[in-house]
Protein backbone atom coordinates (compact mmCIF):
# COMPACT_ATOMS: atom_id res chain seq x y z
CA UNK A 1 0.00 0.00 0.00
CA UNK A 2 2.85 2.08 0.89
CA UNK A 3 4.12 1.71 -2.77
CA UNK A 4 1.14 2.62 -4.50
CA UNK A 5 0.70 5.80 -2.36
CA UNK A 6 3.94 6.80 -3.07
CA UNK A 7 3.76 6.16 -6.97
CA UNK A 8 0.19 8.33 -6.72
CA UNK A 9 2.24 11.29 -5.31
CA UNK A 10 4.97 11.02 -7.77
CA UNK A 11 2.60 10.75 -10.27
CA UNK A 12 0.75 14.06 -8.89
CA UNK A 13 4.02 15.72 -8.39
CA UNK A 14 5.14 15.03 -12.14
CA UNK A 15 1.73 16.19 -13.71
CA UNK A 16 1.98 18.97 -11.20
CA UNK A 17 5.30 20.01 -12.75
CA UNK A 18 4.07 19.62 -16.28
CA UNK A 19 1.17 21.78 -15.33
CA UNK A 20 3.68 24.59 -14.25
CA UNK A 21 5.56 23.93 -17.24
CA UNK A 22 3.03 23.94 -19.60
CA UNK A 23 1.41 27.22 -18.39
CA UNK A 24 1.06 30.38 -19.95
CA UNK A 25 3.38 33.22 -18.33
CA UNK A 26 0.75 35.77 -19.03
CA UNK A 27 -3.05 36.37 -20.33
CA UNK A 28 -4.73 39.28 -22.23
CA UNK A 29 -6.64 40.74 -25.07
CA UNK A 30 -5.92 41.42 -28.87
CA UNK A 31 -6.14 45.31 -29.61
CA UNK A 32 -5.49 47.57 -32.35
CA UNK A 33 -3.76 50.84 -33.07
CA UNK A 34 -6.71 52.96 -34.38
CA UNK A 35 -6.89 55.94 -35.50
CA UNK A 36 -9.61 58.74 -36.03
CA UNK A 37 -10.41 60.19 -39.60
CA UNK A 38 -11.87 63.61 -39.17
CA UNK A 39 -13.10 66.36 -42.14
CA UNK A 40 -10.58 69.41 -41.99
CA UNK A 41 -13.83 71.22 -43.65
CA UNK A 42 -17.38 71.88 -42.42
CA UNK A 43 -19.79 71.39 -44.68
CA UNK A 44 -22.28 69.02 -45.80
CA UNK A 45 -21.11 65.71 -46.67
CA UNK A 46 -21.91 64.60 -50.70
CA UNK A 47 -20.68 61.24 -50.32
CA UNK A 48 -19.39 58.60 -48.14
CA UNK A 49 -17.71 55.67 -49.51
CA UNK A 50 -17.85 53.71 -45.79
CA UNK A 51 -19.58 51.09 -44.00
CA UNK A 52 -18.55 49.77 -41.11
CA UNK A 53 -16.30 46.39 -41.54
CA UNK A 54 -15.04 47.56 -45.09
CA UNK A 55 -11.54 47.34 -45.56
CA UNK A 56 -9.88 50.82 -47.22
CA UNK A 57 -6.99 51.05 -48.78
CA UNK A 58 -4.20 53.92 -48.53
CA UNK A 59 -5.55 56.96 -50.29
CA UNK A 60 -8.85 55.79 -50.86
CA UNK A 61 -11.55 58.24 -51.15
CA UNK A 62 -13.93 58.10 -47.63
CA UNK A 63 -16.25 61.32 -47.94
CA UNK A 64 -16.85 64.24 -49.77
CA UNK A 65 -17.58 67.33 -48.50
CA UNK A 66 -19.52 70.24 -50.03
CA UNK A 67 -17.43 72.58 -51.73
CA UNK A 68 -19.57 74.87 -53.77
CA UNK A 69 -18.95 77.41 -50.95
CA UNK A 70 -15.67 77.43 -51.27
CA UNK A 71 -15.85 77.49 -55.08
CA UNK A 72 -18.08 80.94 -55.17
CA UNK A 73 -15.37 82.22 -53.07
CA UNK A 74 -12.39 81.00 -55.72
CA UNK A 75 -14.36 83.20 -58.67
CA UNK A 76 -14.91 86.32 -56.50
CA UNK A 77 -11.30 86.65 -55.46
CA UNK A 78 -10.42 85.25 -59.53
CA UNK A 79 -12.51 88.14 -60.69
CA UNK A 80 -10.45 90.62 -58.39
CA UNK A 81 -7.17 89.54 -59.39
CA UNK A 82 -8.57 89.99 -63.21
CA UNK A 83 -9.39 93.62 -61.89
CA UNK A 84 -5.94 94.30 -60.53
CA UNK A 85 -4.44 93.06 -63.67
CA UNK A 86 -5.85 95.16 -65.62
CA UNK A 87 -5.22 98.27 -63.02
CA UNK A 88 -1.30 97.46 -62.97
CA UNK A 89 -1.76 97.08 -67.37
CA UNK A 90 -3.12 100.56 -66.99
CA UNK A 91 -0.68 101.79 -64.08
CA UNK A 92 2.04 100.33 -66.90
CA UNK A 93 0.68 102.17 -70.10
CA UNK A 94 0.74 105.66 -67.57
CA UNK A 95 4.14 104.98 -66.76
CA UNK A 96 5.38 104.56 -70.37
CA UNK A 97 3.55 107.88 -71.66
CA UNK A 98 5.09 109.79 -69.10
CA UNK A 99 8.65 108.23 -69.61
CA UNK A 100 8.06 109.20 -73.50
CA UNK A 101 6.75 112.65 -71.99
CA UNK A 102 10.36 113.15 -70.40
CA UNK A 103 12.54 111.97 -73.35
CA UNK A 104 10.56 114.47 -75.26
CA UNK A 105 11.02 117.35 -72.37
CA UNK A 106 14.67 116.35 -72.10
CA UNK A 107 15.54 117.04 -76.00
CA UNK A 108 13.94 120.40 -75.23
CA UNK A 109 16.05 121.04 -72.78
CA UNK A 110 19.00 120.88 -74.40
CA UNK A 111 17.70 122.44 -77.29
CA UNK A 112 16.57 125.43 -75.00
CA UNK A 113 20.06 125.15 -73.00
CA UNK A 114 21.84 125.89 -76.78
CA UNK A 115 19.55 128.99 -77.25
CA UNK A 116 19.89 130.04 -74.05
CA UNK A 117 24.28 130.26 -74.61
CA UNK A 118 23.58 132.13 -78.01
CA UNK A 119 20.72 134.19 -76.45
CA UNK A 120 18.04 133.09 -78.26
CA UNK A 121 15.86 131.82 -75.25
CA UNK A 122 15.18 133.63 -71.07
CA UNK A 123 15.96 132.23 -68.36
CA UNK A 124 12.33 131.54 -68.09
CA UNK A 125 11.96 129.08 -70.29
CA UNK A 126 15.11 127.42 -69.33
CA UNK A 127 13.17 127.56 -65.69
CA UNK A 128 9.93 125.99 -66.97
CA UNK A 129 11.58 122.86 -69.23
CA UNK A 130 13.40 121.88 -65.73
CA UNK A 131 10.22 122.62 -63.62
CA UNK A 132 8.68 120.23 -66.16
CA UNK A 133 11.23 117.81 -66.05
CA UNK A 134 10.55 117.57 -61.99
CA UNK A 135 7.21 117.59 -62.76
CA UNK A 136 7.60 114.52 -65.33
CA UNK A 137 10.00 112.64 -62.63
CA UNK A 138 7.61 112.65 -59.44
CA UNK A 139 4.59 111.34 -61.77
CA UNK A 140 6.83 108.61 -62.65
CA UNK A 141 7.49 108.21 -58.88
CA UNK A 142 3.93 108.38 -57.65
CA UNK A 143 2.43 105.83 -60.51
CA UNK A 144 5.61 103.24 -59.78
CA UNK A 145 3.94 103.96 -56.15
CA UNK A 146 0.40 102.51 -57.64
CA UNK A 147 2.01 99.47 -59.22
CA UNK A 148 3.96 98.64 -56.14
CA UNK A 149 0.84 98.74 -54.39
CA UNK A 150 -0.84 96.54 -57.25
CA UNK A 151 1.53 94.37 -56.84
CA UNK A 152 1.03 93.98 -53.25
CA UNK A 153 -2.65 93.39 -53.86
CA UNK A 154 -2.12 90.63 -56.23
CA UNK A 155 0.11 88.78 -54.20
CA UNK A 156 -2.15 89.02 -51.04
CA UNK A 157 -5.30 87.66 -53.52
CA UNK A 158 -2.89 84.73 -54.79
CA UNK A 159 -2.11 83.82 -51.16
CA UNK A 160 -5.52 83.77 -50.42
CA UNK A 161 -6.78 81.36 -53.87
CA UNK A 162 -3.94 79.16 -52.66
CA UNK A 163 -5.42 78.80 -49.04
CA UNK A 164 -9.28 78.72 -50.79
CA UNK A 165 -7.57 76.06 -53.44
CA UNK A 166 -5.83 74.07 -50.63
CA UNK A 167 -9.25 73.92 -48.99
CA UNK A 168 -11.21 73.05 -51.46
CA UNK A 169 -8.82 69.96 -52.35
CA UNK A 170 -9.10 68.66 -48.59
CA UNK A 171 -13.07 68.39 -49.06
CA UNK A 172 -12.29 65.17 -50.58
CA UNK A 173 -11.27 62.86 -47.58
CA UNK A 174 -9.10 59.76 -48.00
CA UNK A 175 -8.03 57.04 -46.18
CA UNK A 176 -4.83 57.85 -43.86
CA UNK A 177 -3.77 53.96 -43.38
CA UNK A 178 -4.78 50.42 -44.94
CA UNK A 179 -7.30 49.37 -42.60
CA UNK A 180 -10.09 48.46 -41.36
CA UNK A 181 -13.57 50.76 -40.57
CA UNK A 182 -14.56 50.08 -36.75
CA UNK A 183 -17.41 52.66 -36.60
CA UNK A 184 -19.04 54.61 -38.37
CA UNK A 185 -20.17 58.16 -37.22
CA UNK A 186 -21.15 60.21 -40.24
CA UNK A 187 -23.44 59.43 -42.82
CA UNK A 188 -24.43 61.19 -46.31
CA UNK A 189 -26.05 64.58 -46.66
CA UNK A 190 -25.12 64.86 -42.41
CA UNK A 191 -23.31 68.44 -42.13
CA UNK A 192 -19.92 68.18 -40.50
CA UNK A 193 -17.75 70.37 -38.29
CA UNK A 194 -13.98 71.08 -38.65
CA UNK A 195 -12.13 68.21 -36.80
CA UNK A 196 -15.66 66.26 -36.47
CA UNK A 197 -14.93 62.76 -36.34
CA UNK A 198 -16.35 60.76 -39.56
CA UNK A 199 -15.26 57.06 -38.87
CA UNK A 200 -12.24 55.50 -36.64
CA UNK A 201 -10.14 52.88 -38.56
CA UNK A 202 -7.35 50.48 -37.44
CA UNK A 203 -4.66 48.83 -39.81
CA UNK A 204 -5.37 45.24 -38.80
CA UNK A 205 -2.38 43.43 -40.44
CA UNK A 206 -0.83 43.03 -36.93
CA UNK A 207 -2.61 43.03 -33.44
CA UNK A 208 -0.92 44.01 -30.26
CA UNK A 209 -1.93 41.59 -27.37
CA UNK A 210 -1.70 43.42 -24.37
CA UNK A 211 -0.83 41.27 -21.25
CA UNK A 212 -0.26 41.81 -17.60
CA UNK A 213 2.84 40.55 -16.11
CA UNK A 214 4.10 40.90 -12.38
CA UNK A 215 7.32 42.71 -11.05
CA UNK A 216 8.92 38.76 -11.23
CA UNK A 217 9.09 38.40 -14.86
CA UNK A 218 9.80 41.86 -15.46
CA UNK A 219 13.40 41.09 -15.52
CA UNK A 220 12.71 38.50 -18.47
CA UNK A 221 11.18 40.29 -20.70
CA UNK A 222 12.40 42.95 -22.80
CA UNK A 223 12.07 45.33 -26.35
CA UNK A 224 12.43 43.11 -28.94
CA UNK A 225 12.54 40.10 -27.49
CA UNK A 226 10.70 36.88 -29.26
CA UNK A 227 7.78 34.92 -27.41
CA UNK A 228 5.12 32.77 -27.85
CA UNK A 229 1.83 33.21 -28.46
CA UNK A 230 -0.99 30.80 -27.72
CA UNK A 231 -4.84 31.39 -29.23
CA UNK A 232 -7.60 29.09 -28.97
CA UNK A 233 -7.70 26.59 -31.77
CA UNK A 234 -10.26 24.34 -30.72
CA UNK A 235 -11.89 23.54 -27.38
CA UNK A 236 -9.09 21.93 -26.36
CA UNK A 237 -6.08 22.89 -27.99
CA UNK A 238 -4.11 26.03 -28.55
CA UNK A 239 -2.55 27.78 -31.58
CA UNK A 240 1.11 28.88 -31.69
CA UNK A 241 1.98 32.39 -33.05
CA UNK A 242 5.14 34.25 -32.51
CA UNK A 243 5.30 37.69 -30.96
CA UNK A 244 7.46 40.55 -30.99
CA UNK A 245 7.87 42.79 -27.34
CA UNK A 246 7.17 46.08 -28.48
CA UNK A 247 6.50 47.97 -25.37
CA UNK A 248 6.55 47.48 -21.67
CA UNK A 249 5.02 49.48 -18.74
CA UNK A 250 7.18 51.85 -16.66
CA UNK A 251 4.55 52.10 -14.04
CA UNK A 252 2.67 49.42 -12.17
CA UNK A 253 -1.01 49.48 -11.84
CA UNK A 254 -3.89 47.20 -10.22
CA UNK A 255 -4.66 44.22 -12.26
CA UNK A 256 -7.68 44.18 -14.64
CA UNK A 257 -10.83 42.41 -13.51
CA UNK A 258 -10.56 40.51 -17.17
CA UNK A 259 -6.85 39.59 -16.99
CA UNK A 260 -5.91 36.13 -15.47
CA UNK A 261 -2.59 36.46 -14.42
CA UNK A 262 0.08 33.34 -13.20
CA UNK A 263 -0.16 33.76 -9.97
CA UNK A 264 -3.30 33.81 -8.00
CA UNK A 265 -3.12 37.07 -5.38
CA UNK A 266 -1.10 39.18 -7.47
CA UNK A 267 -2.00 42.60 -7.02
CA UNK A 268 0.28 45.03 -8.67
CA UNK A 269 0.95 44.26 -12.52
CA UNK A 270 2.97 45.88 -15.73
CA UNK A 271 1.30 46.25 -18.90
CA UNK A 272 3.16 44.19 -22.03
CA UNK A 273 2.56 45.00 -25.73
CA UNK A 274 3.39 42.22 -27.81
CA UNK A 275 2.61 42.40 -31.97
CA UNK A 276 1.71 39.95 -33.71
CA UNK A 277 1.11 39.64 -37.19
CA UNK A 278 -2.54 38.57 -38.40
CA UNK A 279 -3.07 36.13 -41.08
CA UNK A 280 -6.69 36.96 -40.82
CA UNK A 281 -6.90 34.88 -37.82
CA UNK A 282 -7.02 37.35 -35.08
CA UNK A 283 -9.64 40.04 -34.06
CA UNK A 284 -9.94 42.57 -32.12
CA UNK A 285 -10.79 41.73 -27.88
CA UNK A 286 -9.88 38.44 -28.71
CA UNK A 287 -8.02 36.79 -25.59
CA UNK A 288 -4.41 35.58 -25.91
CA UNK A 289 -1.87 33.98 -23.55
CA UNK A 290 2.33 34.23 -24.15
CA UNK A 291 4.91 31.62 -23.10
CA UNK A 292 8.78 33.37 -22.81
CA UNK A 293 11.05 31.27 -25.13
CA UNK A 294 13.89 29.80 -22.90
Amino acid sequence: MVGVAMGIVMGLSIVSCNSNKDASDAFGNFEADDQIVSSEIPGKLLSSNFEEGMTLAKGAEIAVVDTVPLVLQVAQLESQMATIQARKQSVKTQIAVIEQQKKNLEKDKVRIGNMFKDGASTQKQVDDVNGNMDVLSKQIASTRSQETVLSGETKGTSTQLAQLRDKISRCRILSPINGLVLERYKKTGELVGQGQSLCRMADVSSLNLRVYVSGDQLPHLKIGQKVKVLIDDTASKNRTLEGTVTWIATEAEFTPKIIQTKVERVKLVYAVKVKVSNDGSLKIGMPGEIKFID
